[in-house]
């Protein structure tokens, strides 16, 4: 039982780091003379760097806001593991934790879906997809499986 524990926590960890960088690193969209994310869009010039926040509209605020959402409801449901952890009784499952973390993946979902769609319009077409766009989309099952994963287990002792 200790071993399933610890495998679900470094799972609910690595899905919390994952979250992390995907919203912090500017990597979102990227080609050879700029680069994009969530909060600033770079350009190169001549070998200087102009970044400007980003002001495209309310797409990207809500990206944003899922992102963090997804974020928060990650470490909420990490908390109430714990919490969980000393105080249910035994048989009881972890479904508060559960259902916070599958939140956390739908969120994380939702904002890379608004991105996929809305980021032509706003990116030029020469522009690719970035890593942290890839690590966001790889979050999200990791998220949802450890979500369903704290459903179905139930306490031992």
């Amino acid at each position: 039982m200790l071993i399933l524990l610890c495998g679900i926590i470094f799972l609910h960890v690595a899905a919390i780091a994952l979250l992390f960088v995907s919203t912090i690193v500017s990597a979102w969209t990227v080609n050879p003379t700029s680069s994009g994310d969530l909060w600033v869009n770079c350009t190169s010039s001549n070998g200087a760097y102009n970044c400007e926040t980003l002001e495209t509209g309310v797409w990207i605020q809500v990206v944003q806001a899922l992102m963090i959402l997804s974020i928060i409801f990650s470490f909420l449901s990490l908390f109430l593991f714990f919490c969980q952890l000393f105080t249910l009784q035994k048989g009881g499952r972890f479904f508060l934790t559960g259902t916070f973390q599958i939140l956390a993946s739908l969120f994380v979902m939702s904002g890379a879906i608004i991105y996929t769609i809305m980021s032509p319009e706003w990116t030029a077409p020469s522009d690719s997809f970035g890593f942290a766009y890839i690590l966001a989309w790889v979050a999200f099952p990791l998220a949802f499986i450890s979500g369903l994963i704290y459903v179905i287990l139930r306490k031992r002792e």
